[in-house]
């Protein structure tokens, strides 16, 4: 969330460096939100596959112990 937090706060710097006329701030802001931006969107995906095939393990582990004992 930290990475997301800091691409919107780079946003909102090239906003008002845009409406202030400052372009060349405005575009190097921007850039470096969008590289945040999409750097969070890849590590979020792949923390949601890697955490669904983790919890597909951990059951199965847990479902065998259990078969197995009774």
């Amino acid at each position: 969330m930290l990475m997301l937090r800091w691409s919107v706060i780079f946003l909102i710097i090239a906003l008002i460096a845009a409406l202030f006329g400052f372009g060349g701030i405005a575009g190097a802001a921007i850039s470096i939100a969008k590289v945040l931006f999409f750097v969070f969107l890849a590590l979020f995906v792949i923390t949601l596959i890697a955490g669904g095939l983790f919890v597909k393990k951990v059951k199965n582990t847990i479902d065998d112990t259990f078969s197995s004992t009774q």
